[in-house]
């Protein structure tokens, strides 16, 4: 449940946007240097690091991962001042925004932002699916454990003050499930400036409301876990409205910092690369299974954590399914794969998709659809930040209107269509999905923010136009259907307003990919 209008929401964006830019190559320095949250970063004592040395922790550390984690990290590609920076960025941006809205212009209220994790779940019985994090408390954490909550508050002074509520140690629970962090070892490791047993989470919640009467942000649709859902509501029993910060967080993940922007630029060369292999080593007969293991098992082999979503393969006519998962059919010469794959590293995913003919040469008629799909996606990439590109959905228009023009020019739209209306509505009937989304800790990441925002540097999203052309097509030449073709990059739109191909490394051109085969045969 949103609490803001569209209205509201865009002014919010703006207004945290324009924040997120002027913090983009600069840390920030505003009521951080008063506040204990800072103190709690700054050091780290020798009994922490004797601890880290000989206790299991409930994450890898870089003591345990040195393959994946460097010295001064707390996660892959991340330390614990990043965390504690966007706390600081969100508390203030929060406060700000509750200050104009409030009646009493002249009472800075306290403010509460209330954040849980995610939970295992369940495919059946005590069979858990993998544990995957709250992108949205992993952002503002840096905690992997499950069951946990955290909790910021600003007071008046614009002190900030941060606390986790995690799982206690439990020698029989760690037994059955791996190791805990712990409370003691919590302050210490994530730079937060208390920590508490889940348990008490009620208690302090409780205390602190009836204390201060803060104004209390939490989004309850969201959560993973019903107990702390009632706990917030009970402890906020007089508390008309409990607002939702979601928007001011996704507001600060579409502004990727430049450590975010290392592992964009992982992952993607990650799954790239995974990609490139899987063509040169495709053949008619395999299934589309096999496919999917072989990219599955490609990007685990170079460090991704996992696959960052079930992946499309999909083979012949198949590939005009747009979100096509079943991966079950066997491929047959003469056929082209549609492969839409990505990886996670680091929390941070990537999102290709390539077409290629399994045998390794294109048919006349796969040609001509497969350049149009090329030729319009070097363009749409080309065209971001400029007139037709400034936002998404401009670029969204563009393609549609592109798409059109050309599949005219080789004979599958009508001649008689000449304005620009009639392009985009042709176009939009053989490629109806946006061509573009934010990407980052999520695939499609951020999704309270709308696609009409500029394109701005710090963000990062696809370009993917596709044509799909279903067998019972009766509108179209017959040598064009059962045809499916997608062609999607990541890019980052860098500091000085340029475009950052993330994943160039995964082959596009026709003939490179014609001779990505002849160089393993």
């Amino acid at each position: 449940m949103s609490i803001w209008k569209n209205v509201r929401r865009t002014q919010i964006i703006k207004s945290l946007g324009k924040f997120e830019r002027i913090a983009f190559n600069s840390s920030s320095s505003s009521s951080s240097s008063s506040s204990s949250d800072a103190a709690a970063a700054a050091s780290i004592n020798k009994n922490f690091l004797q601890n880290l040395r000989s206790e299991a922790f409930g994450q890898p550390t870089y003591l345990t991962h040195p393959h994946l984690i460097n010295e001064g990290e707390l996660v892959i590609g991340q330390n614990v001042e990043e965390f504690r920076d966007r706390r600081l960025r969100l508390m203030g941006g929060i406060q700000k925004y509750a200050e104009e809205e409030s009646k009493d212009k002249t009472n800075k209220k306290e403010n509460v932002v209330i954040i849980p994790s995610a939970s295992k779940k369940y495919m059946s019985d005590k069979i858990p699916y993998i544990f995957r994090q709250n992108s949205d408390f992993y952002y503002l954490s840096g905690c992997l454990e499950p069951d946990s909550v955290l909790v910021m508050t600003i007071n008046e002074k614009e002190d900030i003050k941060s606390m986790l509520f995690m799982r206690p140690k439990d020698k029989h629970a760690e037994l059955w499930d791996g190791a805990r962090t712990g409370v003691d070892n919590a302050p210490d490791l994530f730079g937060v400036d208390e920590a508490y047993p889940v348990e008490q989470f009620y208690k302090v919640l409780k205390k602190y409301i009836v204390s201060e009467k803060p104004f209390v942000w939490f989004d309850t649709p969201s959560t993973d876990q019903p107990n702390v859902a009632k706990d917030v509501q009970e402890a906020a029993d007089n508390i008309s409205e409990l607002k939702s910060p979601s928007l001011f967080i996704q507001s600060m993940r579409l502004y990727k910092s430049p450590a975010e922007q290392d592992l964009m630029r992982k992952t993607c060369q990650i799954a790239s690369r995974a990609i490139n292999e899987v063509i040169s080593e495709s053949r008619p007969g395999i299934s589309e299974q096999h496919l999917f293991a072989a990219v599955d098992y490609k990007c685990r082999i170079k460090n991704a954590s996992h696959l960052a979503y079930p992946p499309v393969v999909a083979t012949g006519n198949n590939a005009t399914t747009i979100h096509y998962i079943s991966n079950t059919q066997l491929t047959k010469s003469g056929e082209m794969v549609l492969m839409d794959a990505g990886c996670e590293y680091g929390g941070y995913t990537s999102d290709i998709t390539r077409t290629w003919p399994i045998d390794g040469s294109f048919t006349p008629t796969q040609k001509v659809l497969y350049d149009v799909v090329l030729q319009l996606q070097k363009e749409l990439i080309s065209t971001l930040l400029k007139t037709g590109g400034e936002t998404l959905d401009q670029l969204f228009d563009t393609m549609c209107i592109k798409l059109g023009k050309y599949l005219q020019e080789v004979g599958i739209v009508p001649k008689s269509i000449s304005d620009d209306i009639g392009y985009a509505r042709a176009g939009y009937k053989f490629c109806p999905h946006h061509v573009s989304h934010y990407l980052g800790m999520d695939v499609h990441d951020t999704p309270l923010i709308p696609r009409s925002l500029p394109v701005q540097p710090g963000m990062v999203c696809t370009v993917e136009p596709g044509i799909y052309i279903g067998q019972d097509r009766q509108d179209v030449p017959k040598e064009f259907r059962g045809i499916g073709i997608r062609i999607e990059d990541d890019v980052l739109i860098t500091a000085d307003n340029n475009v950052e191909i993330l994943t160039a490394e995964c082959v596009k051109d026709r003939e490179e990919m014609e001779n990505i085969f002849l160089s393993k045969r």
